[in-house]
This record gives structure tokens, sequence and C-alpha cells, in this order.
């Protein structure tokens, strides 16, 4: 499993500071790149990589590090740099080395670094190791995967919350594109960001989840794994059914709940076309601000700008954009954003989830206004608000957690005219719909609970198949 040590400068790394921390090893290491420079990697004599350095972020949004890497750390004043050193765990001296280059880095730029105690600026002794060759990365593999096999992935993680960090992104589109799956291996405690669950959801890939009762289990499954044949797949017992491990289907309960608005929009392809609008008016709706930041990738770095990711988006087209936001850390909430080439235009597909504590009461009394908003200023489609019991921060735990239950459902106006107004105003419940806008525009809003009873799963069911009735 590699040992993680993140350094957080309020001054860019650079050339000499790098090379300080490079050092750290003594002169008898030697030093490769990857990734077009992205990745820097120290290496034994005999050819054994050691550390892998990441290229430093600039994180222009307050709240990151203590989000991601939890109380213990607490980030400089201002926007800072934020510098990776991944050791493996081939060589007992890599986690030491790893520590020192981090520690080299705070010591001339100053800032912190975490896990605390781990950063020094000792010159680590590295021994030869005549029985380990230098392994090279097969079919352009990224340095930090620990295990390539034919038809996975694997790589060993320990951090609080393991985040969708630009080099976890990296080694996901790489299983894409070779045809492998992604499993990430973790010791018990370790949490998820959910952006990082949201792309790992779905077999093949998986979060493997160390057990000292089981061996190991799927973190979102809650399925007994066994290594087999290259892969963690599950173990069956005699009758070939998956086992649930103990320590997923016993969760710690909580009061704490998760808001979860998710909606599309649509926007005709022009020159005067700005994205992120409708995200930021639910953002501003639900907390009472817009977003704080966005980015690609875990830590978000850069300051919220819609223009700026329309820019984005609109350079990488016709291919889709996924994107992240995140706001205040006062009031915790994440949005996943992916814009694609649709026929009528341009689609823009958010999910925004918001925690809330045991004392705190999520807003749904804000959510049909929301969704008049939406449905008059945004090209809504349509958009579905649940509740669920989760954790305040958003982290996702290696346990059984309850689905969300629905709120309410909304047909943007283009529904309401493919339906027909007369069928979608009286769906087969006993609830009928709030009006959103004038005629020419109707959009319709289903109340279907407070996010108590799961009753209501079954109310949207009947819902959308009769919404649906008359196109199909």
């Amino acid at each position: 499993m590699t040992k993680d040590v993140i350094a957080l400068t309020p001054k860019m790394p650079d050339t000499w500071a790098l090379l300080a921390g490079l050092y750290a090893g003594g002169p008898g290491l030697s030093v490769d790149t990857g990734h077009d420079g992205a990745v820097v990697q120290l290496c034994a004599a005999d050819g054994r990589p050691l550390v892998s350095l990441e290229a430093p972020l600039l994180v222009q949004v307050p709240g990151e590090a203590e989000r991601l890497l939890g109380g213990q750390v607490t980030s400089p004043e201002g926007p800072f740099w934020w510098t990776e050193a991944r050791a493996s765990t081939a060589a007992p001296e890599a986690e030491r080395l790893a520590g020192s280059v981090a520690g080299r880095l705070t010591t001339l730029l100053g800032g912190t670094a975490w896990p605390p105690g781990a950063a020094s600026t000792e010159v680590v002794p590295v021994a030869e190791d005549a029985e380990v060759s230098a392994r090279p990365a097969a079919g352009g593999a990224h340095p930090t995967v620990d295990v390539l096999t034919e038809s996975t992935a694997v790589v060993m993680c320990d951090r609080p919350v393991i985040a969708l960090t630009a080099w976890l992104s990296h080694i996901l589109r790489a299983a894409v594109e070779s045809r492998r799956a992604l499993q990430i291996v973790t010791p018990p405690g370790v949490r998820l960001s959910l952006p990082l669950r949201t792309a790992l959801t779905g077999a093949p890939n998986r979060w493997v989840v160390k057990d000292p009762d089981c061996g190991y289990y799927d973190g979102l499954s809650g399925a007994v794994l066994r290594w087999q044949d290259g892969t963690f797949a599950p173990a069956r017992d005699a009758s070939g059914q998956a086992v649930v491990a103990e320590a997923f289907s016993a969760p710690a309960l909580t009061s704490e709940r998760q808001l979860i608005v998710a909606f599309r929009t649509v926007h005709n392809a022009d020159e005067n076309l700005v994205l992120g609008r409708a995200l930021s008016a639910a953002w501003e709706a639900l907390t009472g601000a817009a977003p704080s930041g966005w980015g690609t990738a875990e830590p978000i770095n850069l300051p919220w700008s819609a223009r700026k990711l329309t820019d984005l988006a609109r350079d990488r087209a016709p291919e889709s954009t996924q994107l992240l936001a995140v706001g205040d850390p006062a009031r915790p909430a994440l949005a996943g954003l992916r814009v694609t080439r649709v026929e009528r235009g341009v689609a823009a597909d958010a999910t925004l989830t918001l925690g809330y504590g045991a004392d705190e009461a999520p807003p749904l009394d804000a959510v049909e206004p929301l969704a008049r908003t939406l449905a008059g200023s945004h090209g809504l489609t349509h958009m579905l608000v649940s509740l669920r019991r989760g954790r305040r921060d958003l982290a996702v735990p290696a346990h059984f957690e309850a689905p969300p239950i629905p709120v309410s459902y909304t047909l943007g106006a283009e529904g309401v005219r493919a339906a027909g107004l007369a069928h979608a105003q009286r769906p087969p419940l006993s609830l009928r719909p709030v009006q959103l806008g004038p005629d020419a525009g109707l959009a319709l809003y289903y109340p279907l609970g407070d996010g108590t009873d799961a009753g209501t799963w079954p109310m949207l069911e009947k819902l959308t198949t009769h919404l649906e009735g008359p196109r199909a």
C-alpha cells in the first residue's frame, strides 16, 4: 500500500525547491518523469520506483484541505499549493523518503504537511536490493498503480477521505481505455469523497475494504471479496450466492441528512451560452450563496466562474465534460455537472448534494420556488429532489446507507407538451401538480412527500410511467 505525504505551501514549489526535495535520498537516486512531466518519480539505483511526486496544484477554494484531509491539518491562509508525494511500500525507506521530500518543501516555502509528524529534512539512505528489479509501467499505467493485471488496475490508498484526484482520474480513464477495472484498496475506517463514489459506481470498478473478520469486502455493496484470477471478485457460499460482510451490514445510526437535487437543463448552442447558471441558481436558492469553487478533480481548486467552466466545455466539445463544484465549508455542498451535446443543443446534467446536521432542517420549502426559477429561466427539462440519512460532511462510509427518498418531481415545459397538458395534470395518484409559469411554457411540479416515507418510490414510478405513456 502506498503512503501519501502532502505538502501545503503558500508559495509555489519552484525548480530549486523541487530539486532540494528530490535530494532527500542523497545523490545516489535517479529521477524519471512521466505523463507529460506531470509526475516525477524518484528511483533507487537499481531502478525501483520509490516516490512519485505529482505536479503542484494551486488551490484557491477555502476548506478543501480540511474536507479531504480531516481536522488534523490546517491549510495556509489564502490560496496555497498542494503537492503530493506518494511512497511505494516496495522499499521500507520510501515512506520516510516521501516525508523528507515534503518536509524540505515546507521548510523552504512555509506551510504544513499531512499527515502530522511525517515531514522531516533528513537524508534517507536507500539500500540496494539485488532481488528486486525495476518494473516498467505496463501498458502505459500510471506510476502509482500498485498492481496491474490483464483485467484490473489496483490502487492502494490510506487517507481519511479518498478523493477523485487528478492522478486517480487519469488512472480511471486509462483503465476504461484498456478495458480494465479500477479497484481501490483501503484499510477500514477510510471514506470516499462523493465524486469518487459516483465515478466508481457499477462493476467492475470496486472499493475494496480490508476487514479483520472476512478479509476484504466491497465498501459500496458489502459483498465479501476474494482475489481471483487477477481481480477482486465476490466470494460465494455453498448455494452460489454472494456473502455480505458483517462490517457493512451493521452501520452506525445517524440523524444527519443529505438533500439531493438532480436536474437537467438544455440550452441553445450559440456564442451567448453560459453554463453553470442553473447550478448557481440552485445553490443560492438552497444555501443563500453561490458555489465557492469548481474544477475537474479534487481538491477542487478554482474560484467559481460560470464563464470559465463554459470556456472549458466549449474547448472540449463535441466531447462531453465532467465538472465538480463545491460550496462554503459552513454548509457542506458538492455537485457534479456533466455537459453533453444533444440534438437540441447543449444539455447540462447536475446533481447537487447538501449536508445537514441533526439539529438542521433541510430547506424543503425552497424546492418549489427553485423549480419555478429553473423552469422559467434556465431551460429545465426535469428535476428530482430526494432526502436521505447520511453524513453531513457528504463523505461515503464503507457500510450500508439507506437510499434517498423522493420529495418532489418537476417536469419542464417540453416534457409537459410531449405528454400533453391534460394527461400530465392527472396522474394516477392522490396528488395534483402545481403549475409553474405561463400557459405557453407551462411546467408542472409534483410534491411527493417530506422525504421520510419510502412509499413515495412507488408513487414516483407510477408518475414517471404515466408521463412517459403518451411518448412511449
